[in-house]
């Protein structure tokens, strides 16, 4: 049976591509987080998965899972935060540790996950960070492939999408920097988990750039997701300036914020990604975004599934 050791399980894209692989027969499948309530959450959603709780950037016994493993996941990262370490260490620290541990064990296959920011103009610690991740994964001797996801939303989000959606229900207002016309290509996790799963069976090699097949505003994207969940809340539009000083204003209170000034100044870069043929590619039908919503917010098994910043 196919063993695939995946870190950063207890994230986005780690629990939805376990929610997928623990479906189909035939795997073992091995994930890898630091989180504590994460973790746990993944222990209660799949007890048959084997799940180490550690941080990577620290050498220790979670190297020893990838003994016989038939292929590894790069997936975890630092994608918010105030802090240069906490960059370092999840993005390119831990990077460097999986990375020895798969040689050392002889892994014959690695899927890293990278990121559009890396050919993005934004100049942050998450971009600058994933761009010397992408070098560690050029380096690398075993075989392996790249790929760089836009923004992604799907069951567990915490971070982007879902987090709007559930301040839609916590707060009577929901404000839009600007005229919110800056444009994005947001990617279904499920057809990024696909995408991983692909890789897993037919191993290519190469860096592909891996981007929501539908480019909408922000604008409109907000108010998809309040049509298909239908919140209390009522969108309004406010100055952008307004909205960066409030964000300001809660990291003084908030040492992890969900979303940051940085984040708020690379959303209103007007900049477009490469849309490539992934659906042929992989062989990954891409899911319409309108459906994609759907399944994200009113699946009955995940989407009421929150995990912990």
């Amino acid at each position: 049976m196919p063993r695939i050791v995946i870190t950063g399980a207890a994230g986005l894209i780690g629990q939805n591509l376990i929610a997928r692989l623990a479906a189909k027969p035939g795997y073992t499948v091995v994930g890898i987080d630091k989180h504590p309530e994460n973790t746990a959450i993944l222990r209660k959603l799949h007890p048959g998965v084997e799940v180490i709780e550690a941080d990577l950037a620290q050498p220790g016994a979670w190297s020893a899972s990838f003994a016989g493993a038939d292929a590894v996941i790069v997936n975890q990262a630092q994608i918010g935060g105030l802090f240069r370490d906490e960059f370092v260490a999840n993005n390119i620290k831990a990077t460097e540790n999986i990375l020895a541990a798969a040689a050392e064990f002889n892994v014959p296959y690695v899927v890293g996950m990278s990121s559009s920011v890396v050919n993005s103009k934004a100049q942050d610690l998450y971009s600058e960070t994933k761009r010397l991740q992408e070098a560690l994964f050029d380096a690398c001797a075993i075989p392996h492939v790249v790929l760089r996801p836009t923004l992604m939303f799907g069951w567990f989000d915490r971070k982007h999408l879902g987090w709007l959606r559930r301040f839609m229900d916590r707060m009577p207002v929901f404000p839009i920097p600007g005229r919110g016309n800056f444009i994005r290509q947001p990617l279904y996790a499920g057809d990024m988990a696909a995408i991983i799963a692909s890789c897993v069976e037919s191993r290519p090699t190469g860096t592909y750039d891996i981007s929501g097949q539908e480019r909408i505003t922000y604008g409109a994207l907000i108010r998809l997701i309040h049509d298909t969940v239908s919140p209390k809340a009522r969108i309004v539009h406010i100055p952008y300036r307004l909205f960066w000083l409030l964000l300001w204003f809660y990291a003084k209170f908030n040492s992890n914020p969900p979303f940051t000034t940085t984040q708020l100044e690379a959303l209103v870069i007007p900049e477009t990604f490469p849309v490539i043929d992934w659906p042929g590619i992989f062989n990954v039908p891409a899911t319409p975004l309108a459906e994609a919503m759907r399944e994200t917010f009113l699946d009955p098994r995940y989407a009421q599934i929150t995990l912990s910043f």
